[in-house]
């Protein structure tokens, strides 16, 4: 019973993991070819809102219109093609989880990557300038470290040697 109990454990935290679908039953179309189709759409297709989700897992209200929109267009014998061009067209490149390589998209292609390099940049830049300050202009001892410092070598002497032990 041990092992079961286990198992379910782990099925318990991996549950969180699995993506909700969040389409509704009212749009779920009769034909379950052009569903078939209408969900293969809708994972290529981003929330505008979410921005890292499909329209197929989020619940937005602008995804439910896009997820509307797809099986419209569908149901009105338009091609895969045809209906991605139509939400393209509406919404342009940025709408599409993975969008293509072009001049219009570049930034975001190589948007985050540039925004990573000019962090690191000022990081490196500002550690740089504040070893160098830390180096041009040495911090003052207050008068008890002086004192303490003139003390402990009063009390070596300057005839001891490195290597030689205290008594």
């Amino acid at each position: 019973m041990r092992p079961l109990l286990r198992i379910f454990a782990l099925l318990a935290l991996l549950l969180p993991a699995v993506p909700a679908g969040a389409v509704q039953p009212d749009e779920i179309l009769s034909d379950p070819l052009l569903e078939a189709r209408a969900r293969d759409i809708s994972r290529d297709l981003r929330c505008l809102v979410c921005q890292n989700q499909s329209i197929d897992d989020s619940n937005a209200e602008l995804a439910r219109d896009l997820r509307v929109i797809v099986r419209e267009r569908l149901v009105g014998g338009d091609s895969d093609r045809q209906v991605l061009d139509y939400v393209v067209a509406r919404y342009g490149d940025f709408v599409l989880l993975d969008p293509p390589f072009k001049g219009t998209t570049l930034v975001l292609w190589f948007g985050p990557a540039l925004i990573g390099a000019c962090g690191l940049f000022v990081l490196i830049a500002y550690f740089r300038r504040l070893r160098r300050a830390a180096l041009e202009s040495p911090v003052a001892l207050s008068l008890e470290e002086q004192r303490r410092i003139a003390a402990l070598l009063a009390e070596d002497g300057p005839a001891r040697g490195p290597s030689e032990k205290r008594s």
